[in-house]
């Protein structure tokens, strides 16, 4: 019977078992919430910081915050939401607000961005794509910040409007307002350099 319910255990129910784990000591607790939010971490601080060792460097420290708060959560959200808030409050703190807004995300000069090959793509389409996507990084890192951080959210790490709206710690027609705003911004810098 005690199996049937650690199997049918909500992801909340998973979340508080994990932060209770880790607050009783248990290693393994935060390394399986590092194996599960570390790369999603480091997207969310590469779009945010424009480039790989600023990157690495808030990642690493972000997971030192989750690493000492783990053990307060206490499922008011997701741990995925609350590990968003922290990482991205990091970011925030780190960066400082007139810093980021003018953020290139383009990979350093010689550095290539990795890439991984669509086998249906050509060359010349995959080549392309890759062009795109760094205009469109570059545009990302010249929209406003409170912008950038809701498109982000949004389009590239995949989260809800509400699970937006608790790491922003906003209302969601706000979450709705921001998304609209900055992918309305993101066309307007892309036009412009065309």
């Amino acid at each position: 019977m005690m199996q049937a319910m650690a199997i049918d255990a909500s992801p909340r129910q998973r979340d508080l078992e994990l932060a209770e784990r880790h607050r009783h000591g248990d290693r393994e607790a935060f390394a399986e919430v590092y194996r599960e939010y570390e790369s999603t971490v480091y997207n969310l601080a590469l779009r945010m910081a424009g480039n790989p060792f600023d990157a690495a460097d808030l990642t690493q420290d972000a997971f030192l915050r989750i690493h000492r708060h783990l053990g307060k959560f206490r499922g008011r959200s997701s741990l995925k939401t609350w590990i968003f808030r922290v990482a991205l409050n990091h970011c925030r703190s780190r960066l400082g607000r007139r810093r980021l807004p003018t953020q290139s995300l383009e990979p350093l000069p010689g550095e290539l961005a990795p890439q991984i090959p669509d086998p249906r793509r050509g060359p010349e389409e995959r080549a392309l794509a890759r062009d795109e996507g760094r205009r469109v990084a570059a545009a990302l890192g010249r929209i406003p910040v409170q912008f950038r951080e809701a498109v982000v959210l949004r389009d590239l790490e995949d989260l809800t409007y509400e699970e937006i709206a608790a790491v922003l710690g906003v209302r969601i027609g706000t979450v709705r307002s921001r998304i609209a705003r900055g992918r309305q911004r993101l066309r307007e810098v892309l036009e412009e350099e065309n």
